[in-house]
């Protein structure tokens, strides 16, 4: 047994969320599943809860399931998201659209919302490309100005460098709360409150922060904020995103999608468009409910075992990949790129080397699952919930023997 092997027997041995592993559905073929942070693994409470809505809630109730239970699945099922993962009070989450929807309808939203002169919206070269592209689209319908930060590439967005862009013509300020090439989590609190100091509204997207990384938005009065629920809330492929509003902004702030569900009366069917009470007003068309099915086991699954213990047990992963790089495959040139501070890390770890994309490759034929992101990285996704330490320890041995031959 290696090295790598012993080790990662130990942690297992005394991980206490080791019996979540056994809830999910076994892949063939798969020895190493590296990826959750991309698309989670389905849950064997979710294949028969679509099968259940397959047989039951659509092929018997039929029609009657929209007013039974459908209607209300946006708004009831943003709420648990929001109890579980978020620390929002409910009445301020729901879900519905695909992030990039959904990142359309607030940030144009806050756009729109912001005060005379305020015409700028501040986002980062290294935040995903929904976001900018998004966020280039709105300042192209609108007039406003896109600013710039650029962060470390390794690292990510720290309060000073928002500090150094925020001003009286700032409107809002879009930024990811967990990087998600290098995992880094930005100092979510301290950002907030310098753009409210600044007088902007700030927007958060928590894609690869719900689920793994607590965010306490009330606490922390954050106004908006986004996520999607395909990867550790295991959704599955496609399931739609959420949108969090704060109370003290849903009254003001207007999304540009009028549809019919957000209507105040949908079933009216009336000349004019008013907006429902509350988030109600956020939601635009026909929610995707075999989209939705899949979200709510996982979120179960979090409030059974509780967010502290699935961050702690994501920390512990990325910490045994740190440990395990420096000892076994630095001499090979493969180095950390993702932060090692505890606290600054998120639920992934991203190594490189010269011939990551050839390693890579190599791995998806061999039953180990990664992902490669440009120029020269093997992210390492760590659900903690569905993966175990033997699974990274696999794949770290994989690593090490194809670059020793």
């Amino acid at each position: 047994m290696s090295a790598l092997s012993a080790r990662a027997r130990e942690l297992d041995a005394a991980d206490p969320l080791a019996w979540c592993r056994d809830e999910y559905l076994p892949a063939e073929g798969v020895v190493a599943y590296l990826d959750g942070n991309s698309l989670g693994r389905p849950l064997r409470a979710t294949a028969e809860r679509i099968e259940r809505l397959v047989h039951h809630d659509w092929g018997t109730r039929l029609i009657r399931s929209w007013e039974e239970q459908w209607m209300e699945l946006p708004l009831r099922l943003g709420d648990r998201i929001g109890g579980a993962c978020l620390g929002a009070a409910p009445g301020q989450t729901v879900v519905g659209d695909s992030t990039t929807v959904m990142l359309y309808k607030l940030l144009r939203a806050a756009v729109s919302a912001a005060g005379p002169g305020r015409d700028e919206i501040v986002l980062d070269s290294e935040n995903f490309p929904t976001d900018r592209y998004v966020a280039e689209g709105i300042a192209a319908e609108t007039g406003a100005r896109l600013v710039w930060v650029e962060p470390d590439p390794a690292k990510g967005v720290t309060p000073d460098l928002v500090t150094g862009v925020l001003g009286e013509r700032t409107a809002v300020v879009l930024l990811s709360h967990v990087a998600y090439k290098s995992a880094w989590v930005a100092e979510l609190p301290e950002i907030t409150r310098l753009v409210h100091e600044a007088g902007a509204l700030v927007l958060w997207d928590l894609c690869h922060s719900v689920g793994v990384v607590p965010s306490e938005l009330d606490a922390h009065e954050v106004d908006l904020a986004v996520g999607c629920t395909y990867k550790f809330l295991g959704g599955g492929p496609g399931a739609p995103a959420f949108g969090y509003v704060a109370a003290r902004h849903q009254e003001r702030l207007r999304q540009p999608i009028q549809g019919w569900m957000g209507h105040a009366e949908p079933f009216v069917m009336g000349p004019g468009y008013r907006p429902g009470p509350g988030m109600r007003a956020f939601i635009s068309g026909t929610p995707p409910v075999l989209g939705m099915v899949g979200i709510e086991d996982s979120v179960e699954l979090i409030e059974r075992v509780g967010l502290d213990a699935v961050r702690a047990k994501a920390t512990a992963l990325g910490r045994y990949v740190i440990e395990s790089v420096d000892e076994h495959l630095a001499r090979h040139g493969v180095r950390v790129v993702s932060p090692r501070e505890d606290e600054r890390r998120g639920g992934h770890v991203t190594i490189a080397h010269p011939r990551s994309r050839e390693i890579c490759a190599r791995l998806w034929e061999e039953g180990v699952v990664p992902d490669f992101r440009e120029p020269d990285g093997i992210r390492l996704g760590l659900s903690p919930l569905s993966t175990s330490f033997a699974e990274v320890g696999r794949a770290l041995t994989q690593v090490e023997e194809l670059l020793s031959r």
